[in-house]
C-alpha cells in the first residue's frame, strides 16, 4: 500500500457503473451483500450518457422535424427550424434524470459509491485513483469482483478523434449545430441510425462501407427496407471503400477511400472499383466499438482475455479466476446494452448463491433505423442448421390496417416456428415500432409458446401488434388479411 492511501474492504467489487455494472450492484444489494461500485466518469454509462438514450432521443426529435415538413399526404404544410443546440439540450435533460435515478437507486440498495480509475493489485485486490494529483487513491480488498468497464469506439489509422472535423458517435450527439455535409465511415447499426438522424435534420450524408451492404449481421430481407428508406432520405452509399485519409479542403475537408477488394466481391451488388474523394464539413468514424480492458491491469489478477482484448467468461459470467466476473461489453458479444443488464444480474445471483445461468435463446436486438428492425431467436436458416424443419410466416405492414393510419407501411413480420411441434424459434421485424413488437416474439420462445398459442392470442385492433398474430396465422395456413402461403 502506497504511503497516504486508505485501505477498505467490501464482500462485492463493482468496476463500472454502466447498464451491467449499476444493475450487478443493485442486485447485489438486493440479494444482502456489503457492495462497493467504482465509477470513473458518470453514472449510466456509455449507453445512458453517450450511446443508446442520447441517440434515441434524437432520432425522435429529428423524426417529428421530417414528420412535420413531410406531411402532405396527411393534409399538414409546415417547415419546421430545427435548433439542434436546443434538442441537444433536451437530450442532455433526460440523460441528467436517468444517471440521477441510477445513484438514487444504487444508494437506496445500500450500494457503496466511489468515483474513481480502478485497477488490480493482485486477486483480491483493487486500486482507486481519485482523479488528478493530490486527490489520493485507495486500496479495496474484496470477496468477489465483477468487471464492467464496457467498450469504446474504434479509432482507424488517420482518423484521430482528437481532431476538430474527425468524430466519434459520442462527439456527433453533442454537436451544437447541423452539419451542412457529412461523410459516415461505417453502414452498421450506429453508422446507420446517425445517418438517419443527421439526413432527417437536412444534412447531406454520404456512408462508406468495406463491405458489399447496409447493415452486415442482419438478413438482406430486413436489411433491404431500411437502405431503401435511407436512399429516399438523400443518403449516399459507397460500398466495397475503406476510408485511408482525410485532409482539409476548401471551407470543409476532403475525405479519400480506397476499394477494399474481396470484402467487396460477395453480393452481386454493383461497387464502384476507382478511388473515391467526397467532400463534407464533418466525418463521423462508426466501425465497430472495442473492450476497455487495457486500463485494468488484468495481468495482476490473472484475467485472461481474447486476442481483441475482450475478457472471456462462462456461462455463469465467471472468467478464469473463480471469483471474478466479467459482463456487458468487456465480456464481448452480444454488445446490447440489455444483454450487459442480463449478465450483471447473473453475475450478482450466481456471488450470492443462486442458481443462475446466462441463456441468450430469447436476447432480443434492435436497430432504431427508418424502419427499425427488431430480431430474436433464430433466422430460417439457422433453424434448419439446427436440424429443425421450419415453418414460416410472414405479414406486410401494407396490409395492416393501424400501420397504413400512421403512413408507416414498409416492412414485414416474419415468425420461425419447428413445423412439427409449432414451437417459435425465432422472430423478425422490419416496420414501424419494431423494437417495441419484437418483445411479444421473445416472450412467446421464453415460454414456449407455439404458432396457436400465439395465433389464438386475441390482440386489440387496430394496432400494429395484430401484425404478429397475423404472421402466426399465415404460418398455419389460417391468414385472414393475407394470401396463405
Amino acid at each position: 500500500m502506497v504511503v497516504g492511501d486508505i485501505s477498505t474492504g467490501t464482500d462485492v467489487l463493482v468496476i463500472g457503473a454502466g447498464p451491467a455494472g449499476y444493475v450487478a450492484a443493485i442486485r447485489a444489494g438486493q440479494l444482502d451483500l456489503d457492495v462497493t461500485l467504482v465509477e470513473k466518469e458518470a453514472y449510466g454509462g456509455t449507453c445512458l450518457n453517450h450511446g443508446c438514450i442520447p441517440s434515441k432521443a434524437l432520432l425522435t426529435a429529428s423524426d417529428v422535424a421530417h414528420q412535420a415538413g413531410n406531411a402532405e399526404e396527411m393534409g399538414i404544410y409546415a417547415d419546421p427550424a430545427v435548433d439542434l443546440e436546443g434538442m441537444v439540450g433536451w437530450k442532455d435533460d433526460i440523460v441528467s434524470q436517468l444517471t440521477g435515478g441510477v445513484e438514487k437507486l444504487c444508494k437506496a440498495n445500500g450500494v457503496n459509491l466511489i468515483e474513481g480509475t480502478a485497477t488490480f493489485d493482485g486477486e483480491n485486490t483493487v486500486r482507486v485513483s481519485h482523479g488528478g494529483e493530490g486527490q489520493g487513491s485507495e486500496s479495496i480488498d474484496f470477496e468477489h469482483a465483477i468487471i464492467a468497464t464496457g467498450s469504446r469506439p474504434i479509432e482507424i489509422p488517420n482518423f484521430a478523434y482528437s481532431d476538430d472535423p474527425v468524430l466519434d458517435s459520442r462527439q456527433a450527439l453533442a454537436l451544437d449545430s447541423v452539419p451542412d455535409s457529412l461523410v459516415i465511415v461505417g453502414a452498421g447499426y450506429i453508422g446507420m441510425e446517425l445517418a438517419t438522424v443527421f439526413a432527417k435534420l437536412g444534412t447531406d450524408v454520404q456512408v462508406i462501407e468495406m463491405l458489399d451492404d447496409a447493415l452486415p449481421g442482419f438478413d438482406r430481407d430486413l436489411a433491404r427496407p431500411v437502405k431503401k428508406r435511407a436512399k429516399s432520405l438523400g443518403i449516399e452509399f459507397h460500398f466495397g471503400y475503406g476510408a485511408s485519409n482525410w485532409e482539409p479542403h476548401g471551407d470543409g475537408i476532403r475525405v479519400e477511400a480506397e476499394p477494399a477488394g474481396d470484402a467487396a466481391a460477395d453480393g452481386g451488388q454493383a461497387v464502384e472499383e476507382e478511388a473515391l474523394e467526397l467532400d463534407a464539413e464533418k466525418v463521423l468514424v462508426a466501425v465497430g466499438r472495442e473492450p476497455v480492458s487495457d486500463t485494468l491491469d488484468l495481468e495482476a489478477a490473472g484475467i485472461e482475455t481474447d486476442d481483441r482484448g475482450f475478457i472471456t467468461a462462462d456461462d455463469r459470467a465467471r472468467t478464469n479466476v473463480e471469483h471474478i466476473f466479467a459482463v456487458g461489453d468487456v465480456a464481448g458479444e452480444p454488445m446490447l446494452a440489455h444483454a450487459g443488464s442480463n449478465e450483471g444480474q447473473v453475475a450478482a445471483e450466481v456471488i450470492a448463491g443462486e442458481p443462475a445461468a446466462l441463456d441468450y435463446q430469447a436476447m432480443p436486438a434492435a436497430v432504431f433505423t427508418d424502419p427499425e428492425i427488431g430480431t430474436v431467436g433464430m433466422t430460417e436458416s439457422e433453424a434448419e442448421d439446427a436440424g429443425f424443419e421450419t415453418v414460416v410466416g410472414k405479414f406486410p405492414f401494407q396490409a395492416s390496417g393501424r400501420a397504413l393510419t400512421t403512413g408507416h407501411t414498409d416492412g414485414f413480420v416474419k415468425i420461425v416456428a419447428d413445423a412439427e411441434a409449432g414451437f417459435v424459434l425465432g422472430g423478425h421485424v422490419v416496420g414501424p415500432e419494431a423494437s417495441e413488437l419484437i418483445a411479444e416474439l421473445g416472450l412467446a420462445i421464453e415460454l414456449g409458446a407455439t404458432l396457436e398459442d400465439v395465433a389464438s392470442t386475441v390482440h386489440a385492433h387496430p394496432t400494429l401488434a395484430e401484425s404478429v398474430m397475423e404472421a402466426a396465422e399465415n404460418a398455419l395456413g389460417q391468414a385472414i388479411h393475407t394470401l396463405n402461403r
